[in-house]
């Protein structure tokens, strides 16, 4: 019996995901370098600015994702948020104070924000569910393969001689390739509107409708993903540690060249192992993976350490991105997966202010106790809520997917 493949929609999507990642990550891991010596941006700016740039766009992932269920096309929606992005990311190349970088940032975010839930929802459309974990798997590998380009350009760019703020500039090439593709290479066709129920009662709604409730097991993954994004601030906090911890400003891409670089290797097989055993068990593996990982960010701050803790943190993303995402797929209606990708991606996009905020206040009064207290208290916490939401997660009924069992609604 010859083995069902993956479509090549979720390659082409990879491919632009590949493109707008190696953009992105041209500027990403050199922004807390830029905004904090060249702008000179306080800790809490930093915060500020990458919190209000992933909860601004949490409302539009909920909207976006329900929209493409009412359009029954995910690709327009897609085509808008990837563009707004690639025209305005290298726009940082001009910014000469944190407010410009935080209304670019801003701008940024709200492309991610429209794009990412039909994306994910048009991955689920065109894949069969046993292969899921593998297809989002593919996706996120070209995703940070992209992640390990962006930071190897960046760190060649820079050692040739640009300054940073051309390199920002030289980040709109990629971008554009991205859209591109996405114009001429990725197609979708228009989905059949779901036939109308005979005689709806209140029991039971149509589950066509914004209306209908999402199932209860998915809405109960959605608070294990709200304890744990509370305690997972934005990235950028870890560059400064790399920073305090001793890593050099050059060195700062080719850490997350290996970051990303580790993430494009094992998001297929850890995403399709997910297939195998359940989503659940191997969400609990990564999440695990994290805390431990967070723990070696408070306590420890050699440079030696930065290399091995980015390390194994490359893990918990391998594992999660891909299982995170099918589980999703899995614990949704059909007809409402743009609405229930835009709960997940709006869920943790809303936590990003407050988790990052959290984060830099107890980044800057533990650096107020000691040389190394600002990580000590910072990302305990972060371990903290991670232990937190593996306990709710325990709670979620996996659907009939790799593994496990648990009827559609609840």
């Amino acid at each position: 019996m010859k083995r069902p493949a993956i479509s090549m929609t979720v390659f082409w999507l990879g491919a632009v995901s590949f493109f707008t990642d190696a953009s992105s990550e041209m500027i990403y891991p050199l922004l807390p370098v830029f905004l904090t010596t060249v702008l000179g941006a306080s800790v809490i700016s930093l915060g500020i600015i990458e919190g209000a740039a992933g909860s601004t766009a949490a409302l539009l992932k909920i909207f976006a994702g329900g929209l493409s269920d009412r359009w029954r096309r995910r690709k327009p929606l897609m085509l808008f948020g990837y563009g707004l992005a690639a025209v305005l990311r290298p726009l940082i190349a001009f910014s000469h104070g944190a407010g410009t970088v935080f209304c670019i940032r801003i701008g940024d975010r709200l492309g991610k924000g429209v794009r990412g839930s039909p994306r994910d929802a048009l991955v689920a459309d065109v894949t069969p569910k046993e292969l899921r974990g593998r297809a989002y798997g593919v996706q996120r590998a070209m995703d940070n393969a992209g992640a390990v380009l962006g930071p190897l350009l960046a760190f060649g760019l820079i050692e040739w001689g640009l300054p940073l703020r051309r390199v920002f500039l030289l980040a709109a090439i990629p971008g554009a390739v991205a859209v591109l593709i996405l114009i001429f290479l990725v197609k979708e066709r228009p989905r059949a509107a779901p036939a109308p129920q005979v005689s709806p009662t209140p029991a039971s709604p149509d589950p066509a409708t914004d209306a209908a409730p999402l199932p209860a097991g998915l809405r109960r993954y959605y608070l294990a993903l709200g304890f744990f994004s509370l305690g997972n601030s934005s990235d950028t906090f870890l560059i400064l540690w790399a920073r305090d911890a001793g890593l050099s400003a050059a060195h700062v891409p080719l850490l997350w060249m290996l970051h990303n670089g580790i993430k494009a290797v094992f998001n297929t097989p850890l995403g399709s192992l997910s297939d195998r055993i359940g989503r659940r068990r191997v969400i609990l593996t990564g999440w695990a993976v994290y805390a431990a990982v967070y723990l070696g960010f408070a306590f420890l701050h050699s440079p030696r350490s930065v290399w091995i803790l980015f390390a194994a943190y490359s893990f918990y993303y391998a594992m999660t991105e891909g299982a995170a995402s099918a589980m999703v797929a899995d614990l949704a209606p059909a007809t409402s997966r743009g609405r229930a990708f835009g709960w997940y991606s709006g869920i943790i996009g809303a936590c990003a202010l407050p988790a990052s905020l959290l984060c830099s206040e107890l980044y800057t009064l533990g650096q107020a106790r000691g040389p190394h207290g600002g990580p000590l208290w910072a990302f305990s916490a972060g371990a903290a809520f991670a232990a937190a939401a593996a306990l709710v997660l325990l709670t979620v009924p996996e659907s009939k997917s790799g593994k496990g069992s648990a009827p559609a609604h609840s």
